[in-house]
């Protein structure tokens, strides 16, 4: 050990390679700190070196952990909150899209930072050139970032404030425009419904289900035997968008259709044609409803549109309670004081409207006329 002074050493190890040590005192402990070898750092870069690590010290810090600090960067803390959210996210598609966002657009500039050495510009400069062009995609990398920064702060790698707060102010105005997904006019669903089911094939079947139900294409896919007692399914929670088990009356058309289905398989209602490696039935995807749709040569509406269809008919032609209609399609209504007190799922009111509604949809309900005053 050869000393320098202050507390800097040059050690020559036993095969004769050469590296600097600052030995110096960290809570009332001497410890001694690798600087690195005397090949790549020079000695007036070890000295600096060595000058900050004691001015920490001298602080009451800790000159290792800082120095740990320093050396995380963006990318693996994005990685370590990714990996702590993994468990709390039940699709694995999210799960990959939140880290593929950060590593498209995030990580070209930022992933080799460390992550204390970002600033306000730096964030600003991933955001400007999608914000306007990629405005939702943007939102997501925003967020995504800022959870990024909050695990930072709160782990102690990041001292100021997270600076993706009050980024918006900085970023150009967004005229943001609603696109619908395209639905099937209530009033032409019954014709469309006559041609569905004269078609066989599972998707058809599923499909038709789907529309009966009210419910999203994932829920009906996934859908098991175990879920049906009797006219009563019951949808666990894990497969709602809301996260809460949603129960659906099954009217005499969704019954029909599960009769057209039974003993395909044990497990899935409505099982893939393609079996696993394992011999095991597959659900299907969710593009067998459009090519399905496409075979009939209906390109205007999309699976998940025949809940408006649902919603419309409800509010136009039946007149439903709205409370009722939102109730069916598990949707939360009313301000947070009303949904603490308004705590039943309607069952019994819901039955009856879904029964009306497989009446309507299969031709069977009666026509309504406007009688002259």
């Amino acid at each position: 050990m050869y000393g320098d002074g202050n507390g800097l050493y040059l050690r020559v190890g036993p095969t004769l390679a050469k590296s600097w040590i600052l030995r110096t005192v960290v809570h009332g402990k001497r410890r001694d700190l690798g600087l690195g070898s005397a090949k790549l750092v020079g000695l007036a870069e070890a000295r600096e070196n060595a000058r900050e690590l004691r001015k920490i010290a001298r602080q009451g810090g800790d000159p290792a952990a800082a120095r740990n600090r320093e050396s995380l960067t963006f990318k693996k803390a994005a990685e370590r909150v990714h990996a702590n959210l993994l468990p709390t996210w039940r699709s694995e598609g999210h799960a990959a899209r939140w880290m593929a966002s950060l590593e498209h657009y995030a990580f070209p500039t930022l992933g080799d930072r460390p992550i204390h050495t970002i600033n306000t510009a730096d964030a600003l400069a991933v955001l400007t050139p999608i914000w306007a062009e990629k405005h939702d995609t943007a939102q997501r990398v925003k967020q995504r970032m800022a959870s990024v920064f909050d695990w930072a702060k709160g782990a102690g790698h990041y001292s100021s404030e997270n600076p993706m707060n009050g980024l918006e102010k900085a970023l150009p105005a967004v005229k943001r425009r609603v696109d619908h997904m395209p639905a099937l006019a209530w009033r032409a669903l019954p014709e469309f419904f006559s041609e569905l089911s004269d078609r066989d094939g599972i998707s058809a079947r599923c499909l038709a289900f789907i529309i009966l139900t009210a419910s999203r294409s994932k829920e009906a896919r996934l859908a098991e035997w175990s879920e049906i007692n009797g006219d009563v399914w019951t949808i666990p929670a894990e497969r709602m968008k809301r996260g809460v088990d949603h129960r659906v009356p099954l009217s005499t058309g969704s019954l029909a259709e599960l009769e057209k289905v039974r003993g395909l398989d044990t497990d899935l209602v409505f099982p893939s044609a393609n079996r696993g490696p394992d011999g095991r039935a597959k659900p299907m995807s969710d593009t067998v409803f459009s090519a399905l749709t496409k075979r009939m040569g209906r390109t205007d509406f999309t699976t998940h549109g025949f809940r408006s269809t649902f919603r419309d008919w409800c509010g136009e032609a039946a007149q439903v309670e709205r409370e009722v209609a939102e109730a069916a399609l598990s949707h939360a209504f009313g301000d947070r004081v009303e949904r603490a007190y308004a705590r039943s799922d309607l069952f019994g009111r819901r039955r009856d409207l879904m029964q009306r509604w497989s009446d309507y949809t299969s031709g069977n309900g009666a026509k309504v006329l406007r009688l002259a005053q």
